[in-house]
């Protein structure tokens, strides 16, 4: 990466801006310039990126002048308002909302899964949702030497994947309960501390909310897959940070267990963690922070003989958000891929 590029963050002051401050400063992105970009309320903020503070910028229809790329994360209808102005204007977005996943002309990216996808890119690349991300991870590697035919997800959800004000509310909640006094829910429908509901994001007409959606579409279009047979129950658990799975993976014939631990121990953005005697297998409070998605207690499923389990943790925050599209970033700066031949003013 010998260029140096002139980069906005969308979304600086929130839970995934704030992460893709540390991981461009950590993971040393080459930056020519870096501006921060929030609603008018964060405007004013100082941010401290390589030793500097840096101000936070109100977004206008200037803020997207001379620059190069956009890592976007400040919700669906702020991207469809704004991504399309910053094409414009000539810079790429990586978006980490759901806004543009499903259009057929953005590509979907998982670097370790699809990375040629991003050649494809037309001013906009979308980041897929980090339910959607970590299952890919962790489903890829064996999907590539057997092609997977089913999919049953189970998720526990954190309160990281509604956002910083829903990690305070969860702390605040826990205090309230163990003091005896009734907690009050402002950012989920329901008290989650002490508790667990079925995903709040809105019902669809066939009895899956939209997450559960999500994670079935946005599979089939990252996997190339579109009859891949997926069904997935999303739950919001108490946990502060880190989304975890169960996998039930189905293929057309026997997987051997020790074949699919041999090939996960090897992939790319996986790491095994695995001790039956000791009855430890991956955790959210050991995948918070962590680049890798955690895998382990891979077995045989005892009802189906084509079928393994699997149980995954992964930090929301960042592989589900912020390092997958500073991933993007770097595959972008790498291959060249930053300029496009033909813009797509995305709606």
């Amino acid at each position: 990466m010998s260029d140096s590029y002139r980069v906005a963050i969308l979304g600086a002051t929130g839970a995934v801006g704030t992460e893709l401050l540390e991981l461009l400063e950590s993971r040393q992105f080459p930056l020519a310039d870096l501006k921060l970009l929030a609603s008018p309320r964060s405007a004013g903020r100082k941010m401290s990126f390589r030793g500097e503070e840096l101000p936070v910028e109100p977004v206008s229809d200037r803020s997207f002048d001379n620059i190069d790329l956009v890592l976007a994360s400040a919700g669906g209808s702020t991207s469809k308002l704004w991504a399309p102005k910053a094409v414009e204007a000539g810079a790429v977005v990586i978006d980490n909302s759901s806004a543009f996943r499903m259009q057929a002309d953005v590509p979907l990216v998982v670097p370790e899964v699809n990375p040629e996808a991003a050649a494809t890119h037309r001013g906009i690349i979308a980041n897929p949702n980090c339910t959607t991300i970590l299952m890919a991870v962790a489903v890829w590697p064996l999907h590539q030497v057997q092609p997977v035919q089913r999919i049953v997800a189970a998720t526990y959800q954190s309160a990281s994947g509604a956002g910083a004000r829903a990690m305070e509310e969860v702390k605040v909640q826990s205090m309230a309960i163990l003091q005896g006094e009734t907690p009050k829910p402002e950012v989920f429908p329901y008290p989650l501390a002490f508790n667990l509901f079925p995903h709040n994001s809105p019902m669809t007409e066939l009895g899956y909310c939209e997450e559960e959606m999500k994670m079935v579409k946005e599979t089939r279009k990252i996997f190339g897959a579109p009859e891949l047979r997926i069904t997935a129950t999303c739950i919001r658990v108490p946990v502060l940070r880190a989304h975890s799975e169960a996998l039930n993976i189905e293929f057309s014939e026997p997987f051997p267990v020790e074949k699919a631990r041999e090939i996960l121990a090897k992939a790319a953005g996986v790491q095994l963690v695995e001790d039956w005697q000791a009855n430890y297998f991956p955790m959210p409070i050991e995948a918070s922070g962590r680049d890798e998605v955690l895998v382990g207690r891979i077995r045989q499923d005892i009802s189906n003989p084509n079928g393994l389990e699997l149980w995954l943790s992964g930090d929301q925050i960042r592989k589900g958000a912020a390092l997958n599209a500073v991933q993007i970033a770097e595959l972008l700066a790498t291959k060249n891929l930053m300029k496009r031949s033909k813009p797509v003013l995305a709606s």
